[in-house]
């Protein structure tokens, strides 16, 4: 009898030089499926947490990707780049008497304007498509691209370390934000503040709503019970609704939950039934409970 699919969540802890869908290629040749997404890229230069869904578990990627996200990075400032990170070529670089101008209390301030609900254009290399092709092909096809700003929340940018040298002030930097936030645009645009320009030379994430970078496993750790169950990954993204046998019975034959919206604890849930398996992602609909997303099978 072969055995089932494997199915769940993985966190992996993304090496630098490799794409976020090398990793998921990785993943499926390590489990043996091609059912495999992950839940927001990671750019080649970042190291850090990715999330891949497994299975049907893949189907829970949309719940998680929305969520809020942690880096740690070092921001260079003294020099411009085109793609506004350590990998591009420079665009301009700032002398040293401006440089000097550039203190510490600048510094802070520029971040504190960077701090809160900002509008951010993101890097014209990022995955946003326009007009059906990603931004960061038709820049290294050559074409020039404009993104329009977004509202994104950066609810943390703190610095945690400073080093000045001869042509540059490096900060290394915490940020915690909204999903859709660009680490990279962050350092543009502090260095375009500040008159300098700036950039980004590392980035890591280490967390994506509940899950924690320290319980990822590294890329060649990738296999099958490294996978959490969809229970505990669904659990850690969102509050739980506990439902008895029959209401998830009904909830997997498509059916309402008739009055019990008023026991939702938040406007979407992980519904999990008394054997602890996840039935599916439910919500309000007027007084009632629906499914948004049910599980296949009992997983």
């Amino acid at each position: 009898m072969p055995a089932p699919d494997p199915i769940g969540v993985l966190l992996v802890d993304k090496p630098g030089g490799m794409t976020s869908h090398d990793v998921v290629a990785r993943a499926r040749r390590a489990l043996g499926t091609r059912k495999v997404g992950h839940a927001g890229t990671l750019d080649p230069m970042a190291t850090g947490l990715l999330v891949l869904g497994v299975g049907g578990a893949t189907r829970l990627l949309t719940f998680i990707t929305g969520l809020g996200k942690t880096y740690g990075a070092t921001i260079r400032l003294g020099a411009s780049t085109t793609t506004d990170d350590a990998e591009g070529e420079p665009v301009e670089t700032a002398d040293a008497a401006s440089l000097a101008l550039v203190d510490d209390a600048a510094i802070d301030a520029g971040i504190s304007r960077l701090t809160g609900e900002i509008a951010q254009v993101p890097s014209a290399v990022s995955a946003i498509k326009v007009d059906g092709r990603r931004a960061y092909e038709r820049v290294r096809a050559g074409e020039e691209v404009q993104l329009a700003s977004r509202r994104v929340t950066v609810s943390r940018f703190e610095v945690v370390a400073r080093r000045r040298a001869e042509g540059s002030i490096e900060l290394d930097v915490e940020v915690e934000c909204s999903s859709g936030t660009y680490i990279r645009a962050l350092a543009r645009d502090l260095g375009r503040d500040l008159g300098v320009g700036g950039h980004l030379t590392a980035l890591r994430r280490t967390r994506i709503g509940a899950f924690d970078v320290a319980d990822a496993v590294a890329i060649d750790e990738i296999d099958a019970s490294a996978l959490r169950s969809p229970a505990d990954a669904a659990a850690a993204a969102l509050p739980v609704f506990a439902v008895d046998a029959d209401r998830a019975r009904d909830l997997r034959h498509g059916k309402r939950l008739t009055g019990l919206a008023a026991a939702l604890p938040a406007p979407q849930c992980a519904a999990i039934d008394e054997a602890g398996a996840l039935v599916g992602v439910v919500a309000a609909r007027g007084d009632d409970v629906r499914s948004v997303m049910n599980m296949p099978g009992s997983a």
